[in-house]
């Protein structure tokens, strides 16, 4: 993070242009207008940004119109009349306009009623000191900062804290104390104290804020490039237990006649890091997250074995979909994805053994297929020991199961396997429809190649049909 030491934004040639552009429209309408929150704090912050935030004295859709009338060709005005906001694109910047506005809120809404404001008011409602930053683009005093709160200050100390009193700025807006702990990580940013117990206090009210926004700020604290802040600052406030509860069940170590276990939620967020520094991949990390998402259900205390989680990775899988129906989160090939990779994920680590077996390697390499990779790369991210002689150990063993599995892919091509002999072959040779008899021969053929009975190849599998067909009393077709 770049130290803060004065106000100068340094704008791109394109920047300082298309921003003369948007002063002169204002002008010519007679508004003032200024650019505001999250583009002058990265801009500040040296960090790429992409979006732009125009605050006017007036009619945003107005503005909007007037500034694209300026360019040739002429940027389509995307406008939203029921908030008073227009869009348009500018030489790959995304720009906003929008009326000054101070808001006033119900108890059981985030919903505002909206009127027309100052640039004072507009910086009020803000979330945080380092978003209410604004800069003048109006002739009398362009490119002034505009900082009525300090953010400035705020930016250079890496703190976060509300313009105003925080607990009524989390209660107007509940999402807001989730944006404050997706900022935190995201720029790895503290939370001051006051607003850190305000998000507590008011955690509560994130349950009036639809589960789509909830899950919009999840998954951008998950992008992060250490999720595990994230993560450890929603359990500490609160936040975590209301919005994914099955998350928190893996807090806490138990002991039971001197003998405990880890603490799979501080074990879960430093896979998340871990997996994080490989992979930008949303779906990746939320297998990361899931991975040991069984083992609370799954907990025993045996005398002779101490804690056990037998079969967390299938109870795990099977919660995978109804998880991912909580948050809102797709149900098609992404959820299968992850709920492959929680099911599969302690496969690897038992191909270690020397006395492997071919067909076990074979039955990885065709249960996880094309994501066998994925799969490889959460096993690895799984390695959280803090004795180093283990890590290397344990990695050096993943080395081993890697060469097993392309020396065997190699020979019998597995990986993405396709049938040598489909189910229309089959019932086009014994003169059949779909039925339970083609899906046992396709199965029997599947597991005589898993296995290593036949080679996988079409010329093997249609001889061991025809003799698996001749034991079912199956008669060829003419």
């Amino acid at each position: 993070m770049p130290v803060i030491e004065h106000n100068e934004i340094k704008f791109t040639e394109k920047e300082a242009s298309i921003f003369r552009e948007i002063s002169v429209a204002a002008a010519g309408l007679g508004m003032e207008c200024f650019l505001i929150g999250g583009f002058v704090r990265d801009k500040l912050l040296e960090r790429p940004t992409k979006d732009a935030d125009i605050v006017c004295l007036g009619d945003g859709i107005v503005l909007a119109n007037a500034v694209a009338d300026r360019f040739v060709p002429r940027p389509a005005v995307a406008f939203f009349k029921n908030f008073g906001t227009a869009q348009i694109r500018v030489a790959g910047l995304e720009i906003e306009f929008v009326g000054a506005r101070k808001e006033s809120y119900r108890s059981d809404s985030r919903k505002p009623e909206v009127e027309a404001g100052t640039i004072g008011d507009d910086q009020d409602r803000r979330d945080f000191t380092i978003n209410a930053l604004a800069v003048s683009l109006n002739a009398t005093d362009y490119g002034t900062l505009i900082d009525p709160f300090h953010g400035l200050e705020d930016l250079g100390k890496g703190l976060l804290q509300t313009p105003l009193d925080p607990l009524q700025t989390f209660s107007d807006d509940p999402l807001r104390m989730m944006r404050g702990i997706r900022f935190a990580t995201q720029l790895n940013f503290t939370l001051s104290p006051a607003t850190f117990e305000a998000i507590r206090k008011d955690a509560p009210r994130i349950k009036i804020v639809s589960q789509e926004r909830i899950t919009d700020e999840l998954n951008k604290i998950i992008l992060s490039p250490r999720p595990s802040i994230g993560f450890d600052l929603l359990y500490k406030s609160g936040l975590l237990a209301i919005i994914f509860p099955q998350m928190v069940d893996l807090a806490g170590a138990e002991y039971i006649d001197g003998m405990g276990h880890k603490d799979n939620f501080y074990h879960t967020l430093q896979v998340l890091d871990n997996i994080s520094r490989h992979t930008g991949d949303l779906w990746l990390r939320w297998a990361a997250i899931l991975h040991d998402i069984g083992k609370p259900p799954t907990k025993r205390f045996e005398e002779d074995h101490g804690w056990t989680f037998h079969g967390h990775e299938v109870v795990g899988g099977r919660m995978v979909p109804k998880i991912f129906a909580m948050l809102k989160l797709p149900q098609h090939e992404k959820m299968r994805f992850v709920r492959k990779l929680v099911e599969l994920h302690l496969r690897p680590i038992s191909l270690t053994k020397e006395s492997i077996t071919d067909s076990a390697i074979r039955r990885l390499l065709f249960d996880a297929g094309e994501d066998l990779e994925a799969l490889m790369t959460l096993c690895e991210a799984d390695i959280t020991s803090k004795n180093s002689q283990k890590v290397r150990r344990y990695l050096e063993n993943y080395e081993m199961v890697r060469a097993r599995l392309k020396e065997v892919e190699e020979k019998d091509r597995i990986r993405n396997w396709q049938p040598p002999v489909t189910g229309e072959m089959i019932m086009e040779k014994f003169g059949l429809k779909p039925c339970r008899a083609v899906g046992d021969l396709k199965n029997a053929i599947r597991e005589a190649i898993l296995d290593g009975e036949i080679e996988n190849s079409h010329e093997a599998a249609w001889a061991f049909m025809m003799k698996k067909a001749e034991a079912m009393n199956l008669v060829a077709a003419k």
